[in-house]
């Protein structure tokens, strides 16, 4: 017998994009298995506002900052990578937001708590109250912060993430799926209709270059790369500017004469242009480069900042799926090589192909499902007992 109506708690942060995107892909992957009492809950920003706004500042303009030296977000987590998960800085970390969250389970009496940001004091929480609590790490690395012994399943991205928590942790081999980091179905129905189309587009004579100019803290920096591109690349490019208004009127202005040059501002549908797209130029945040994998699209990344990105970016370039530049001018000779050479092309979407593994959100909810299922069958057997 099933458990009936689960309650399910999806815990977030704002730090970004990436955790909420995660938190909306799992609360669709639910909808669409007639789970219906969902609750998604920034814990940062319900328990300490005022200390939430400031630290999604500081966070949204140190990408800004490194690339002029100022690399506080990198040293910082450089500093606490290997630290143990339940001493030193953590042990205070994990203590922020307990208290709401015992008044979260109070009112929300969930039946299974699901993190997409590393809060300690859930999990610990979890096991105090017997509510499995199973974590998703959305990067292609490892940070202590993500790590605690309460933790009842890791979802990750990798087999090495896997092995890493393994081997270096001490995790049970049965608490860690190889998942892929979930992403908004959108992308998986994009893939559906470009796999579909595939002939099509092989047979087309002009590459296609996305370039998502907000990775970019100089300006400049992006018209040498068009100017670049256009000389060499034989293609056409899609530059999207979101919601950097100024940055797209500019753009506009300096290609006016050139129809292969799109200049975007925000774009609702950014998976119709990354399907359609030879390669993408953008940051390495983990739900980008999982969109990327979902859609088999060759990754460029410039300057990738300290922390998580830049190593996201390794993991992806010792991984063959796509390339690391330093300065602009070694950017731009990358991807003309990468526009110019197809069996370069075939080979990185090859070994994106062999990393890919399905809809995450899905498998993820169906895990979860599955747990709660057993539970409730372990919970039914003494009664079953009694009744006898």
């Amino acid at each position: 017998m099933s458990i009936q109506h689960p309650r399910i708690l999806i815990l977030t942060a704002g730090y970004g994009e990436g955790h909420l995107q995660v938190s909306r892909a799992l609360k669709q992957g639910f909808l669409s298995n007639q789970v219906n009492d969902l609750h998604i809950v920034d814990l940062m920003k319900e328990a300490h506002p005022i200390l939430n706004s400031v630290s999604c500042k500081l966070y949204q303009i140190s990408s800004y900052s490194s690339q002029f030296g100022l690399d506080y977000y990198g040293w910082s987590y450089y500093m606490t990578r290997d630290a143990n998960p339940v001493k030193s800085i953590n042990r205070y970390l994990n203590a922020i937001g307990k208290r709401k969250m015992l008044e979260m389970i109070e009112s929300v009496r969930p039946d299974a708590i699901i993190n997409t940001f590393p809060f300690g004091a859930v999990t610990e929480i979890g096991r105090k109250f017997s509510i499995p609590t199973s974590t998703i790490i959305t990067d292609y690395t490892l940070h202590s912060r993500w790590v605690h012994p309460d933790t009842d399943k890791y979802y990750v991205a990798t087999e090495a993430l896997k092995r890493e928590l393994i081997n270096e942790h001490g995790t049970a081999p049965d608490r860690v799926s190889v998942t892929g980091i979930p992403v908004r179905t959108s992308f998986y129905h994009a893939a559906t209709a470009a796999k579909m189309s595939s002939p099509a587009k092989t047979q087309s004579t002009r590459n296609r270059v996305l370039i998502m100019a907000g990775s970019f803290a100089v300006f400049h920096h992006i018209v040498e790369l068009v100017q670049m591109l256009l000389e060499k690349g034989n293609c056409a490019i899609d530059l999207v500017c979101g919601r950097h208004e100024k940055m797209a009127m500019k753009l506009r202005s300096l290609f006016p004469n050139r129809p292969e040059v799109n200049v975007l501002g925000y774009v609702e549908r950014i998976h119709e242009l990354m399907a359609a797209a030879s390669c993408i130029v953008t940051k390495a945040g983990g739900v980008t480069l999982s969109e990327a994998l979902v859609l088999n699209l060759p990754v460029f990344i410039f300057k990738p900042y300290g922390g998580q990105e830049r190593e996201n970016a390794r993991i992806f370039k010792q991984s063959g799926l796509g390339d690391i530049a330093i300065d602009i001018g070694e950017l731009g000779e990358k991807m003309i090589h990468f526009l110019n050479d197809p069996a370069s092309a075939e080979r990185i979407r090859n070994n994106m192909a062999a990393l890919y593994k399905g809809d995450a959100a899905e498998r993820i909810v169906e895990d979860t499902l599955l747990t709660l299922n057993e539970k409730h069958h372990l919970r039914r057997i003494p009664e079953l007992a009694v009744r006898k």
